[in-house]
């Protein structure tokens, strides 16, 4: 296997990373304190329009702080997407309580609405009011905000925004990130922008967020001595690695845009192949396209999805299958779900059907060429 290795999504550095830890060298400012974790936190709050940010290690620890900050205690119960990577999910049960997965929807493959407010309702009727919903905003398009925020809000239960992958999108004219009482990124190596790894919590309620901060630096009092009264965590983003995302934040439109690229070619060479889709955009939405996912109709094209992903790696590409739902995943066995409509699991029919596609945003164009060579070569026109 001599062909250079396309990777799904790899980090993509500017260049313009390299003056801000130049600088972190400099000064001497290495550990999870210093000017371009601060600055860092106001630039990322002022793109995306939150009153402030608390830089942490990974979105994982974003989200785990954020239910703790609305409050949820083991016994409790936590509605959360469904179709997404598990960290969505994890943070609850870090925090003993109960997942309750709800299902997507085929205009945005995001939270459904209708699952979301049956399940809320039936919640209720038990007496086991949930303390959160968490929505992920899957491939980088935002969830339908309108709807959502209005059933949220109709039974008075925050929601936290998983942005984890769609960073630099809109929802009518709105940044992702900005639609939950609390919302949280990540800056993972895949993402759209990196700190080598790391994530961020946003929000409007100054006073909240700095309880966040105060939990991710082991919650140490202010004093001089080593005081501890609350459980903290070792969560902070170093000064070093927010001086790469400081960086990396400059160039974000362009990486959208390459992205969205990638995503147009795609959909051009093989769109009109039978039994061929692409992920959709919602109208009044603009999807970052963190990835393309490429639906294949198998009973159309006679090829399993993993046969589709094992010839691309013959060929040393990498693709990956569509996340597999958390409410099919092992380590959920027995928890609630709600589906899209009875007898219809959109978010198991999109994890049958889906391939992720290399779609990086230092993808060439003669890589994605030879990506597409490929995938015509194995689906019949």
């Amino acid at each position: 296997m001599s062909k250079e290795r396309i990777f799904l999504s790899s980090p993509h550095m500017s260049g313009k990373e390299q003056a801000y830890i130049d600088e972190a060298f400099r000064t001497n400012w290495i550990s999870p304190l210093g000017p371009h974790v601060t600055a860092f936190e106001q630039e990322v709050a002022d793109l995306i329009g939150r009153k402030g940010g608390v830089a942490l290690n990974s979105g994982t620890s974003a989200l785990h702080l954020a239910l703790k900050l609305v409050g949820v205690k083991p016994g409790d119960v936590v509605l959360c997407s469904s179709l997404t990577f598990i960290a969505s999910a994890n943070p609850i049960c870090y925090l003993r309580a109960e997942p309750i997965f709800i299902d997507s929807e085929p205009r945005t493959w995001n939270m459904c609405p209708d699952a979301l407010e049956r399940a809320l309702k039936e919640c209720v009727l038990n007496d086991e009011k949930p303390k959160a919903i968490v929505v992920v905003n899957i491939y980088g398009q935002s969830a339908d905000y309108d709807r959502i925020r209005a059933i949220a809000d109709r039974y008075g239960v925050p929601i936290i925004e998983d942005a984890a992958e769609s960073l630099g999108a809109t929802y009518k004219n709105r940044p992702s990130g900005s639609f939950g009482d609390y919302s949280i990124l990540s800056f993972n190596g895949n993402k759209m922008i990196t700190t080598s790894g790391g994530g961020m919590l946003l929000g409007d309620d100054l006073e909240k967020l700095d309880k966040a901060r105060f939990w991710s630096t082991q919650a140490r009092e202010p004093v001089i001595h080593y005081e501890h009264k609350e459980l903290g965590y070792n969560y902070r983003l170093s000064n070093l690695l927010a001086g790469v995302g400081r960086g990396q934040l400059e160039v974000l439109a362009d990486r959208v845009e390459a992205r969205r690229n990638v995503f147009r070619n795609y959909e051009k060479a093989l769109g009109g192949i039978k039994g061929v889709a692409f992920m959709p955009e919602m109208k009044g939405t603009v999807s970052s396209r963190w990835l393309t996912v490429m639906l294949v109709d198998t009973r159309v094209q006679r090829v399993k999805i993993t046969d589709i992903i094992q010839k691309l790696a013959q060929e040393n590409i990498e693709a990956r299958p569509a996340w597999k739902p958390l409410h099919l995943q092992p380590l959920f066995k027995g928890c609630r779900f709600y589906p899209h409509q009875p007898n219809q699991d959109v978010a198991e029919t999109l994890y049958q059907h889906g391939i992720c596609l290399p779609s990086g945003s230092n993808l060439t164009k003669e890589q994605q060429d030879r990506v597409i060579d490929q995938l015509t070569s194995i689906l019949k026109r």
